[in-house]
């Protein structure tokens, strides 16, 4: 079973070039599934043999143990690529997971901010680096690339110099499957990212500085995905709700106010990276006020 389970964790790393947190959390889901199966058959068994009841008993002993929808949904879907995996290097016909049905996910609006607090957020991290300081001015930098691009946070915090073109306002990010895809970069962004170009230059760095990270610590070491979300959460503080936004809500921003101002679907769906146009569709249900604009045009009565 362990040796079954390690060839599809390696599979998944290295063929299939998954996220380390997916398969992480796919090698965890079917290790957990092989224990329950110890203890529900409570002697030998094959992963051939396995049925429904038991991936049904499964499933409701998450549950039992207070696990999230999202959580078992996630793994039953690691337990049906497991099989499908062993149906293609051992032969296993059978996949009693394919048939479950998964559990049905609530569908929460994104949270993002108005473009008020937009405005404020950004007066306030402008005013900061007014002042010259490198930390301001660097996380302006990081603010206004985050909402520019749409960019995820492990993608910013992994950029490269050689990933940044001020030339051609463009930037190459490495998102999810490490899959790599062209982002504009807004002539705002442009500025800020030159300004702090010249304080990050300008300080001594030692001998232990990386010299590709575009966005760095005083150090001048790569700053970790830990030391952006607490830079924008710092910027965060400006607003009243501040404490209930993370960097996410920024790539969500990005998002809602593109279509909010008509932007394709589509080509919102190629910014943010998206595999499946459904996952970017969730941001046209925050697009109410395009929506109202194309009633009151298009409607005789409105």
């Amino acid at each position: 079973m362990t040796g079954a389970i390690a060839a599809f964790v390696a599979f998944l790393a290295k063929e299939r070039n998954d996220s380390p947190h997916t398969v992480k959390a796919y090698g965890r889901d079917v290790q957990d599934f092989a224990a329950f199966c110890d203890r529900y058959y409570g002697g030998t068994w094959r992963w051939a043999g396995v049925d429904r009841l038991a991936i049904r008993g499964w499933l409701g002993a998450m549950q039992q143990r207070g696990l999230a929808k999202r959580s078992v949904a996630r793994a039953l879907s690691a337990l049906r690529t497991f099989y499908r995996f062993l149906n293609a290097t051992e032969g296993v016909e059978v996949n009693p997971a394919r048939a479950m049905r998964t559990p049905k996910l609530p569908r929460p609006l994104p949270a993002h901010l108005d473009r008020s607090e937009i405005d404020r957020l950004f007066a306030d991290a402008e005013h900061r680096a007014a002042a010259g300081g490198f930390v301001a001015v660097r996380d302006l930098a990081m603010l206004e690339l985050f909402y520019s691009t749409g960019v995820r946070l492990s993608e910013l915090a992994g950029l490269n110099d050689a990933d940044v073109d001020l030339v051609s306002d463009q930037a190459k990010v490495r998102g999810k499957g490490k899959k790599e895809r062209l982002v504009p970069v807004g002539r705002h962004a442009g500025r800020a990212l030159r300004a702090y170009y010249r304080h990050r230059d300008a300080l001594a760095l030692s001998g232990t500085a990386d010299r590709r990270a575009v966005f760095v610590n005083r150090r001048g070491r790569r700053l970790t995905v830990r030391g952006v979300q607490l830079a924008i959460k710092r910027l965060f503080a400006a607003l009243a709700r501040g404490r209930d936004l993370h960097v996410h809500s920024l790539r969500h921003s990005f998002a809602t106010h593109l279509l909010d101002a008509g932007a394709d679907l589509r080509s919102v769906q190629e910014l943010l990276g998206h595999a499946s146009l459904s996952t970017t569709q969730v941001y046209t249900h925050t697009s109410v006020e395009r929506l109202k604009q194309v009633y009151h045009k298009a409607h005789p009565r409105a």
